[in-house]
């Protein structure tokens, strides 16, 4: 059909052509109304911004003299974070003499991290401050392979 032909057809019938595909030889339009295609596109916009997943960053905070039973617990509580796709930042806090002996600050990290299962360390351990602090994400568990 004619671009004339269907820009009257549009008119008489009160609606929009809209072109659906430039590309192809000769180009497709079709009659649609063009402000509730727009709706609905904005609709479909928004639906699949919300299916979209953001991590978080997700803090637990260590001391040095915690006990192993508390450490157990954040990293169970880590594991959960992890398992809902957050990251998981790490913060042990040194107070007063502690922080003249970092060495048990990196010893209660590693073994905070030991309780903590397929864990992937993403920002290793780094000291500022008064605080000892590493980002953990959840491994990449590697895909079955058909045998």
């Amino acid at each position: 059909m004619k671009t004339s032909d269907a820009l009257a057809l549009a008119e008489e019938r009160g609606l929009d052509l809209v072109e659906v595909s430039p590309q192809a030889r000769p180009p497709v339009a079709k009659l649609v109304n063009y402000d509730k295609m727009r709706y609905y596109q904005k609709k479909m916009e928004q639906q699949q911004k919300k299916k979209v997943k953001r991590t978080e960053v997700k803090n637990i905070r260590l001391s040095v003299r915690i006990s192993e039973h508390d450490m157990q617990i954040k990293a169970r509580q880590a594991e959960k974070f992890l398992a809902e796709g957050n990251k998981v930042k790490v913060d042990l806090m040194m107070r007063g003499r502690e922080q003249a002996f970092a060495d048990l600050g990196y010893v209660a990290i590693r073994k905070f991290l030991t309780f903590v299962p397929n864990h992937e360390v993403e920002v290793p351990e780094t000291r500022q401050g008064k605080f000892i602090s590493l980002l953990i994400k959840a491994a990449n568990k590697p895909k079955p392979t058909a045998e």
